[in-house]
């Protein structure tokens, strides 16, 4: 006999529909099953899961020889995801299940060897797909009930067993499908366990910091160790403006696929932030592999990404940084297809000023060697460094500033500051793909950054002296606009530009000169 039941794989971030049909052979005294349609090791080791699964939930398992095809043919499936969907099917063609209406229900879920049901990657994204595939059903593991059931417009009903899924087909009335509050489940996880007033001293930075937050600029960080250069970054999405429903379900829905969402935080409400270590491969933190996943620029999307020991990264790998920091996506092609991912981030990146880190500290001497501080230096290049719009040096932290018991300003009170500087470029770039002025592309800035006769000589000097590239002197333009934001002034002043020049230290003469 024949059956037919519906499922969803994952490719990239979004899921397309699969067909999981069943026919049952004659086949002798064994059972022997096969799958077909590109499935991957994860998928073809379901037969040895299914026969358990199915007879320890008290049902039969056909001693026949069953065919399973995964359609269409053309698309690698990959997962355990399919466990479901093809144990239902079984117990349809060998006629222990009537089957539901055609199309009515959708099944996802992985099965222990008891009959239990196992979360799966990408639930968030299958329900989104099933939504928009029709299907007024999917049914998924229990830990996965939060996950798709933030999508609205299609009833999500949890399982936590074979034989719970079963008696859901059989009585679908008794079944309620799972409500879940999004607003609700969204304010109780939008809280942060820090705050930048923890942090002493760096006036400076602090300054600068605001800035790149309210403009949504990159920026590189130099101090000695323990100048407080990852204490400041871990706190930076503390500052930006909370995230909408929409970014946390968009952010949610990368994180889902890849695995990293628990029961307790199905819905990530606050800006992620990424911190993957100097190690990383160039497919760890762009995304790839065997079935393509997003990367670490990826699961930062919307957040913070920050690199740590930004020299120590290797060059291929701060190379391919290059694409997501102009556009905000990354496409990754492989023989297998060609996947663009969302990595709208803001880079964060630190480093010492020179190896051993105490070049020009106050107390404590440098032992490193001209050419060590020129090689260490020249790891970065030009053309990364010039995407990175602010660049912010760190010394050590005065003693008066540790024992300093003021508090200050907290992450509330320079967030509202952001917020309102955000809805100023909000409304300037009304109509366009624009949301910041760090994403302001040449056209933009011509028409938004006009310059006074004062400002521009300002400007024209520092180039001149300074021997900006032409990317890095439309940085200082779009840092100052951001300036002239903070200050509420509808024109760009030439302090505003005397600041943003400021905020251009590698590419100053002397920090090359060695």
């Amino acid at each position: 006999m024949l059956s037919r039941c519906y499922s969803f794989t994952t490719i990239g971030i979004d899921s397309a529909p699969v067909e999981v049909e069943i026919d049952l052979r004659k086949g002798g005294q064994e059972a022997f099953t096969s799958i077909v349609g590109l499935p991957d090791t994860a998928v073809k080791e379901s037969k040895e899961r299914l026969f358990s699964a199915v007879t320890n939930a008290n049902f039969k398992f056909p001693r026949k020889r069953i065919l399973i095809n995964l359609a269409p043919a053309d698309i690698k499936k990959h997962g355990p995801v399919f466990d479901l969907p093809m144990a239902i099917g079984i117990l349809i063609a060998s006629e222990q299940l009537q089957p539901p209406p055609e199309k009515s229900v959708a099944f996802i879920g992985e099965l222990a060897l008891d009959g239990s049901v196992r979360p799966v990657k990408g639930a968030l994204s299958v329900a989104i797909a099933a939504r928009a595939a029709g299907f007024p059903r999917l049914i998924v593991p229990r830990g996965n009930a939060v996950e798709a059931g933030l999508v609205p417009g299609i009833d999500v009903f949890p399982v936590g067993s074979l034989g719970e899924a079963v008696k859901l087909i059989e009585s679908p009335t008794e079944f309620e499908p799972v409500s879940v509050d999004c607003e609700e489940l969204f304010r109780q996880n939008h809280n942060y366990e820090i705050d930048f007033k923890d942090i002493k001293g760096q006036e400076h930075a602090k300054r600068a910091t605001e800035i790149a937050v309210a403009g949504g600029h990159n920026m590189i960080l130099i101090g000695p160790p323990g100048s407080g250069k990852s204490m400041l970054a871990k706190r930076i999405a503390t500052l930006m403006p909370e995230m909408t429903l929409e970014e946390a379900i968009e952010t949610t829905r990368i994180h889902s696929v890849r695995g990293l969402l628990n029961t307790e935080h199905q819905l990530i409400a606050t800006r992620p932030f990424r911190t993957p270590h100097h190690t990383i491969s160039d497919v760890g933190l762009i995304g790839g592999g065997a079935n393509i996943e997003p990367g670490e620029v990826s699961l930062g999307n919307n957040g913070v990404l920050f690199l740590d020991e930004f020299p120590e990264f290797s060059r291929r790998v701060l190379e391919v940084l290059r694409q997501p920091l102009e556009g905000g996506t990354v496409t990754i092609s492989r023989a297998a297809g060609t996947l663009t991912f969302p990595a709208k981030f803001m880079l964060i990146a630190a480093m010492n000023p020179c190896p051993c880190g105490y070049l020009s500290h106050p107390t404590k001497s440098c032992t490193c060697t001209t050419r060590q501080i020129s090689n260490y230096r020249s790891k970065l290049s030009g053309p990364l460094l010039d995407r990175i719009d602010i660049h912010v040096e760190m010394p050590a932290v005065d003693y008066r500033d540790l024992v300093d018991k003021r508090e200050g300003e907290s992450s509330e009170t320079i967030r509202n500051r952001c917020r309102t500087t955000r809805e100023i470029q909000r409304k300037r770039f009304t109509g366009l793909k624009i949301n910041c002025n760090a994403r302001m592309n040449n056209a933009a800035i011509k028409k938004f950054c006009p310059l006074g006769d004062e400002a521009q000589n300002v400007l024209k000097m520092a180039v001149e002296e300074l021997g900006f590239s032409a990317r890095a002197y439309h940085r200082v333009l779009r840092v100052s606009r951001t300036i002239a934001d903070m200050d509420k002034s509808e024109n760009i002043k030439s302090e505003h530009v005397l600041e943003a020049v400021q905020y251009r230290n590698l590419d100053r003469s002397q920090w090359h000169d060695f």
